[in-house]
């Protein structure tokens, strides 16, 4: 383990500790509580687990049917029958005093948390920063700056889960959940979806990044733009890596081939439909210039592909830029 300074004069890890051989890295400042009641729970058990089973195969052999012996019936022993009623729930009462501490502990931001807004959508994850700017895909936080996550879901119930800040909340639609934390460790974890959401769910993944002071300052800076080579910033490329990030490949396949593991994806297919007429749901066919792709990225009901009638794709609020590079390698596609 590593220990660095913040220009604040906070001390941070600058390396993630070893994950145990149950938990990962403890990564923010709400894990220190979950890992403590964990591990106590889970010795708890091991030692109960040993004596109970140790007293359980002693009796088995002591009291074992003997010929020419009447076994009797077991009296009452009150004082040993309160025993195991009360110590029980003076344990399930501290379990719950743990864990709603935690629950509280987690829910309450502190003052002047920086907000990031958590939008879920089958199947992908949203980060809206305070700036206005939108990152799919990738969670961008500084060490040792507290946060607030104002987490919602834009169709069906998902569960926003981090394992290495010991962090789960649901995200309902129609309402929002909020979750606060501080990261202490800079390195990278990842967000999984805890509650099954559909087809694609084990595909519902964005990965966080924690990043010390300076870096983070110079990683602002490039908020919503391409940052890469002349090459890498070409519009069909940058184009490419936004419709991954996006989780566009989970509806409409890799490179919008129309194919998901060999069988046909949710969404239509994308490659080489541009300037061909695509026949509609209802109405006449349209022909799939720039101003539909457009219109179908930003309004994706207003018109509808014939045989996807069911297919609830959600809206993206986009930079024209960026827009623009998604159109150009839509268009690239064959």
């Amino acid at each position: 383990m590593i220990l660095a300074t913040e220009p604040q004069g906070q001390i941070f890890q600058a390396t993630p500790p070893p994950a145990s051989w149950q938990l990962p890295p403890a990564m923010s400042d709400t894990a220190g509580p979950v890992d403590s009641t964990y591990n106590f729970i889970f010795w708890f058990s091991v030692v109960f687990l040993v004596v109970i089973t140790a007293a359980m195969m002693y009796f088995v052999v002591k009291y074992k049917r003997k010929k020419g012996v009447k076994s009797e019936p077991t009296g009452h022993f009150n004082r040993l029958e309160i025993f195991w009623t009360v110590t029980p729930t003076i344990f399930i009462g501290f379990l719950f005093h743990a864990g709603y501490s935690s629950y509280i502990r987690n829910a309450t931001a502190s003052e002047g948390a920086t907000e990031i807004r958590v939008r879920a959508k089958k199947w992908s994850w949203e980060f809206e920063y305070p700036s206005g700017d939108r990152a799919p895909g990738e969670l961008t936080l500084e060490v040792g700056r507290p946060y607030k996550m104002i987490i919602s879901s834009e169709d069906v119930l998902h569960s926003f889960f981090i394992p290495e800040f010991r962090l789960k909340r649901d995200a309902v639609p129609g309402q929002y959940s909020f979750i606060a934390f501080t990261p202490t460790v800079a390195g990278n974890a990842q967000v999984f979806c805890a509650e099954y959401c559909g087809t694609t769910h084990s595909g519902m993944l964005a990965s966080v990044k924690v990043l010390p002071h300076k870096e983070y300052e110079e990683w602002a800076k490039t908020l919503g733009k391409c940052v890469g080579t002349p090459e890498e910033c070409k519009p069909e490329k940058y184009g490419e890596s936004l419709f991954t990030k996006n989780a566009c490949t989970t509806c409409h396949g890799v490179g919008g081939s129309g194919q998901i593991g060999g069988s046909k994806s949710p969404g239509p297919k994308l490659a080489g439909i541009y300037n061909t007429m695509q026949p509609m749901a209802t109405g006449p066919g349209v022909m799939a210039d720039e101003n539909y792709i457009r219109e179908s990225i930003l309004r994706p009901n207003a018109k509808i592909v014939a045989g996807y009638t069911t297919v609830q794709m959600p809206a993206f609020v986009i930079k024209d830029e960026q827009l623009d590079a998604i159109i150009a390698y839509l268009k690239s596609l064959k």
